[in-house]
């Protein structure tokens, strides 16, 4: 069974986004480099450095699923039925969409009864490959519900001051993390890799 693992860029100061969604310079290090790395769906290739590309393809080489919650699916229209990562997505909501309907969206699962439904529907898509979660709301509630199992972290050089944080917003227990299992300096990112202690 693979590891359930939150991955996202972030801040020094604990950010994932502003307030307003937006990102600053947190996805700098998408454009530092001259190693191609495409996208599925309808977004641009992007170009990293050798460290970040070879960091990227072992991540993405083992993804089988991702969840991810309503707002960045809303945020980004369900990337138009097909994840840049070309992975199945299960999106925990209280509410599914109506009216949504793009080629690809059969691979789209919206679970309606909690993080543990959704890690089920997760586990069954993802068979024995790395199911990825969203950081922020979804990060916090599989952190709190003892369904975390490591956090990726791509470390950005800057402090955003305000915004929406890695773990979400509500208050959580103390949690203790191992040392780094890997850690890759890039080019305005480091990546970082943690194991949770149980």
């Amino acid at each position: 069974m693979g590891h359930v693992i939150a991955s996202a860029s972030v801040s020094l100061d604990g950010f994932i986004a502003y307030p307003d969604d937006t990102v600053g310079h947190l996805f700098d290090w998408y454009d530092s480099g001259d190693i191609e790395v495409p996208n599925q769906g309808d977004l641009p290739a992007f170009k990293l450095t050798q460290a970040s590309a070879d960091y990227w393809r072992t991540w993405t080489s083992q993804l089988g699923c991702l969840v991810v919650g309503r707002t960045l699916f809303d945020i980004t229209d369900g990337w138009h039925g097909t994840h840049p990562l070309g992975v199945p997505v299960v999106v925990v909501t209280h509410e599914p969409p109506t009216a949504w309907s793009y080629p690809g969206s059969e691979n789209f699962h919206f679970v309606t009864d909690g993080i543990e439904a959704a890690v089920e529907v997760a586990r069954g898509v993802a068979g024995e490959k790395i199911i990825g979660a969203a950081a922020g709301t979804i990060a916090g509630q599989l952190l709190t519900a003892g369904l975390l199992d490591r956090v990726s972290m791509d470390l950005v050089p800057v402090v955003l001051g305000t915004g929406k944080r890695y773990f979400g917003e509500e208050p959580l227990a103390t949690v203790l993390f191992g040392n780094p299992l890997d850690v890759v300096h890039g080019d305005r990112v480091t990546h970082l890799l943690y194991d949770i202690e149980r």
